[in-house]
């Protein structure tokens, strides 16, 4: 079923960056629109003077493309509703007020704050609840209302709610049918005394006048809903159908929030996580397709997305599935798209590399070695974070041959499950003939007594000096044939090779990373460790 005249909208605050639950909302919206055929909106709410910046609003605006987020109206894009920022629908609040004023529906309310203060400290001392504005100001004479405006006396503008108001009652999309008694709502301030519109006032305003036909939203806006209506029925304006969406829940059951870890779209991108997982992983989060699938590719979630398939029972974050999506999602892409979006990460991994080859110090090393061995310590060393420079090389070299980074991404593709992975696995790549052998992998794989790792390393250097072909297979192949002449087990053979090769004992695939590298540097490297090995035995 589709619906052109479907027009939803998603509306962020700049108060900060776009956080995972309003991301969830964003694409719910856009979803919504897309299957229905109609229109997604996006409309920045920047009346909080003192916590609304541009920075976050271009903040947010880029969390929207990276996900893939297009919208049909709002900035950037223009549209016949617009403008698109609240700050700039001043006289669209103004001409509603007025609307209001001349339907008797609205009153200048001339409390001060103390006044108020002191009613409600008054309830509580008293032991009764504070009921809300007790309409002080509903009933003055509207001459004498005139005369204090006219006299600039400071007020706001409050809503007079019908006092035989049955309750308050709409169906909601996600949660069913709804009903608020009206006799508990006071007479809400519209417009506060500087002239800037309330959240409730404006909203409905700029929903209205951009005509919104639902409103997707998060459910901590339940309890506005029925003061929203109030006024779009004050205004004679159509009610748009509601639909509000569940929490999302940390893994211990509370609302997500920094200390479950990352909360921003931007904090998932820096982490390696891809756009098409978070729309697929977040869009699970209190809607299915079918209640099985899992990898939901976006035409499909565009097509099948529905409201009556979205629940209100609270969804949980697990970030364990979000990583196992992730990498489902790096096993389909091709080498040429893993190189371009794990650019920033190959040039960390470039940079990593080749500083520890710039920087090698053999004795030092040496002696880090002796000391672990010894007494299994090593000392702590700062890591300085790289330069400009060394991050602008690594880049230069992914741009230099795009092919050769291409040939690493099988190497990663079927355990990658961050982008990230690659800076943290690819620095040996980038050695050159030095290698920086891992304290651990040293004493439990080379000096393993009976391990024999020295005739390993020997007997493999042999072989890979005389491969006619430097590729993986027969490089390979040929060096497990060693294992019958030396009474080795294959594991025996290569992991030695591998501390060698690459370093550490955990490692990509052995023999698809010596293909990449370069024979001299290679053969080097395997010198180097076998000169590390006799020095530590001595």
């Amino acid at each position: 079923m589709t619906d052109s005249n479907v027009r939803v909208r998603f509306a962020p605050s700049p108060t900060g960056k776009l956080h995972i639950g309003g991301a969830r909302t964003a694409i719910y919206n856009w979803a919504f629109a897309r299957a229905m055929g109609g229109k997604f909106i996006l409309r920045i709410e920047d009346t909080d003077p003192e916590r609304s910046t541009e920075e976050n609003t271009q903040i947010i605006l880029r969390a929207m493309r990276w996900l893939g987020l297009d919208w049909d109206e709002g900035p950037e894009v223009g549209g016949e509703f617009g403008p698109y920022h609240q700050t700039q629908r001043f006289d669209t609040y103004k001409a509603a007020l007025d609307t209001l004023i001349e339907r008797g529906a609205a009153y200048p309310c001339f409390c001060t704050k103390e006044q108020l203060d002191a009613k409600r400290a008054a309830a509580e001392a008293a032991g009764e609840a504070y009921a809300g504005y007790d309409r002080t100001c509903r009933d003055l004479d509207p001459a004498e209302a005139k005369a204090r405006i006219e006299a600039g006396e400071p007020h706001v503008w409050r809503l007079k709610v019908p006092l035989d108001h049955g309750p308050i009652e709409f169906d909601d999309a996600v949660y069913g049918h709804m009903s608020f008694p009206a006799d508990v709502m006071d007479d809400m301030i519209l417009v506060r005394t500087d002239g800037t519109p309330t959240y409730n006032f404006a909203v409905v305003c700029d929903d209205a006048n951009m005509q919104i036909t639902h409103v997707i939203r998060g459910d901590d806006h339940l309890s506005n809903t029925p003061r929203q209506i109030l006024i779009y029925e004050a205004l004679g304006l159509p009610v748009p159908t509601f639909a509000h969406l569940s929490m999302i829940l940390g893994g211990d059951g509370k609302k997500l929030s920094k200390r479950h870890g990352a909360t921003s779209v931007e904090e998932y991108k820096a982490q390696g996580f891809l756009p098409d997982t978070m729309v697929n992983f977040l869009a699970l989060l209190g809607w299915s397709l079918d209640g099985e699938t899992t990898i939901i590719p976006r035409d499909v979630l565009c097509r099948e997305f529905s409201l009556d398939r979205v629940t209100k029972k609270d969804a949980v974050f697990d970030e364990t599935k979000l990583e196992w999506m992730n990498g489902q999602y790096i096993k389909e892409m091709d080498a040429a798209e893993w190189v371009e979006l794990s650019r920033p990460w190959l040039a960390e991994a470039f940079a990593a590399g080749t500083r520890a080859a710039a920087n090698a110090d053999e004795a030092a090393s040496l002696e880090e070695l002796r000391a672990f061995v010894a007494d299994g310590t090593v000392a702590e060393s700062e890591v300085a974070p790289f330069v400009d420079e060394e991050l602008a090389a690594g880049e230069a070299d992914v741009d230099a041959r795009p092919e050769w980074y291409a040939k690493l991404y099988p190497l990663v593709a079927e355990r990658e499950t961050r982008l990230t992975d690659a800076a943290e696995k690819f620095p040996y790549m980038f050695w050159g003939s030095h290698v920086e052998l891992d304290p651990k992998s040293v004493k439990k794989v080379l000096l393993k007594d009976g391990a024999r790792a020295d005739e390993a390393l020997k007997a493999c250097r042999e072989v890979l000096a005389n491969a006619e072909a430097w590729e993986c297979d027969p490089m390979q192949e040929a060096c497990r044939a060693l294992c019958e002449p030396l009474d080795m087990k294959a594991k025996a053979l290569f992991q030695p090779l591998r501390v060698a090769v690459c370093g550490n004992m955990v490692s990509p695939p052995l023999f698809e990373s010596i293909e990449l590298l370069d024979r001299a540097d290679v053969l080097a490297r395997i010198d180097y460790t076998l000169k590390v090995m006799e020095a530590l035995q001595d």
